[in-house]
């Protein structure tokens, strides 16, 4: 009932483009989640929430963050884009009371990962990355290790954010390095 109420709320919010992609997020982690175990039911609900902040300007996102204790580093206000899903967990809990702190994680951190990442967490941080609507190269091979390693397609999908960044002159969150650090030892 949560994830239709969700579901209805990202539809009203969001272009369609991005709605379709929430839809698309969505579908993977319905089909993935059970192949590790994973509860679908937690797995579509932070699917469809994970975008819910994503329309509000960057500007609002952070005068946001600040008011609600929600920055961590100083390169959430000189990349806000990562901000987005924390305020989103924050959406999820105060208006449709999801306390599951596994599903808040996934949300609030499926744009940087983080340290110490569930199963939860790097379903819908690498969905996110190889849902269908995504087009770039390598992704359907990210798409293809997804059913095969989920700790290697996440690595592989931080590898390829941090490649994509570090192309544009863009800076790595330390999140997503702390992340990675944390996780390369695991696929060894």
């Amino acid at each position: 009932m949560k994830i239709a109420m969700i579901r209805n709320l990202a539809g009203r919010e969001l272009d369609f483009e991005k709605f379709k992609h929430v839809i698309g997020v969505e579908a993977v982690v319905r089909e993935v989640a059970p192949l590790y175990g994973i509860d679908v039911e937690a797995a579509c609900l932070a699917a469809v929430a994970h975008d819910l902040a994503k329309p509000l300007p960057f500007s609002k996102q952070v005068s946001l963050a600040r008011e609600l204790g929600l920055i961590e580093f100083p390169e959430d206000i000189t990349s806000p884009q990562v901000l987005h899903g924390r305020l989103a967990a924050d959406i999820v809990k105060k208006q449709f009371g999801v306390v599951d702190g596994d599903v808040l994680n996934a949300i609030s951190y499926h744009t940087t990962g983080r340290v110490g990442m569930s199963p939860l967490e790097m379903l819908i941080y690498t969905a996110d990355c190889v849902e269908p609507e995504r087009d770039y190269p390598g992704v359907e091979a990210l798409r293809k290790l997804l059913f095969c390693d989920l700790l290697e397609v996440t690595v592989a999908c931080m590898d390829r954010t941090m490649g994509f960044l570090e192309a544009r002159g863009k800076p790595l969150h330390p999140l997503t390095l702390m992340a990675r650090e944390s996780l390369v030892p695991l696929t060894e």
